[in-house]
């Protein structure tokens, strides 16, 4: 069966959005089941999630929310969901208390410097359980690695995986509990074995397309992490140059000081300066960081000011 095929007898439809608002996969309702969203963007495209959700269920309220975790990518949506509609809203069970009280010691917003409203929470998804979504029955399995407290969920008949963000089809996401001091790079490769042994035959990942070719999925994310592990410095400034480019896609421009200045209150940067080679000044380390997202062609200065490069096609 085509991925369009299994996707339409499941009842879902896959909206690929890009690295600011994580994909969000809509499952139409089916005798008891409702209506689902399954992770639901960033804050700051909230209303243009609304829109798409609208018409993917051709006007049809959702009633229910899934986030396959809490970043803030994928349920900076869940608000404004909730204010709209009468809507559950499901969260990974390691994650419920946290989120219950509000947690900023625990959730990763003012960590990241990332905005997320705060939002209700009605359920949890255990890992070992299962969830009715659209047609069928996927299992709730734990995933480990990029966040500790995830879920990805799957479906056996279709074999289709909702991965989250454990695993792309090119890329590997930043391993946050490294940048902690944790053991992160462990887990990373348990839950690529365990999505390994599952064997999709497709994958919706958090963000990029749909992909079938998992093997070589799998391969690609194995190489990032065995170079990671053999030099984590590589993986915090990995993790810092994709966190303040997320940030740029959030604000499309600001001044370079004042960025630099952001850098150096956000407390996630400070864990990633700490795993470089090399003792540096957290100013020069912001600086510097600065300069090479420039000089790599990823960002625009001129007097100062800083945008978002355009996109240079080959």
């Amino acid at each position: 069966m085509s991925p369009a095929r299994a996707l339409s007898a499941l009842g879902a439809t896959v909206l690929q959005r890009d690295w600011l608002s994580a994909n969000n996969i809509v499952f139409r309702s089916d005798g008891d089941t409702p209506a689902t969203v399954v992770d639901t963007g960033y804050a700051r495209h909230a209303e243009m999630t609304l829109a798409l959700v609208a018409k993917a269920l051709a006007g049809a309220a959702p009633a229910r929310i899934v986030n396959t975790h809490l970043h803030s990518d994928h349920c900076g949506g869940n608000r404004a969901l909730q204010s709209r509609y009468e809507v559950q809203t499901w969260i990974p069970a390691p994650s419920y208390a946290a989120a219950h009280v509000w947690d900023h010691s625990r959730l990763t917003y003012e960590l990241t410097g990332q905005l997320c409203e705060r939002f209700r929470v009605d359920g949890v998804l255990q890992p070992g359980g299962a969830l009715a979504l659209g047609s069928a029955i996927w299992q709730i399995h734990a995933a480990p690695g990029h966040d500790p407290e995830a879920v990805l969920l799957f479906e056996p008949e279709t074999r289709t995986l909702i991965s989250g963000d454990a695993l792309w089809e090119d890329r590997l996401a930043i391993i946050f509990p490294e940048l902690a001091g944790d053991d992160g790079f462990g887990p990373t490769r348990q839950t690529l074995e365990f999505i390994e042994a599952l064997a999709p035959r497709q994958v919706i990942p958090g963000h990029g397309a749909v992909f079938e070719d998992v093997g070589r999925a799998l391969a690609a994310s194995r190489r990032r992490l065995d170079a990671f592990e053999k030099h984590p410095e590589r993986h915090g400034s990995h993790a810092a140059r994709a966190l303040t480019m997320f940030h740029m896609m959030e604000h499309q421009e600001r001044d370079r000081d004042a960025l630099e200045q952001w850098l150096l209150a956000t407390p996630i940067f400070g864990l990633c300066a700490r795993m470089g080679q090399a003792p540096m000044h957290p100013a020069q380390w912001a600086h510097e960081l600065t300069a090479g997202l420039i000089g790599d062609g990823l960002l625009d200065e001129v007097e100062g000011r800083l945008t978002l490069a355009p996109v240079r096609r080959p």
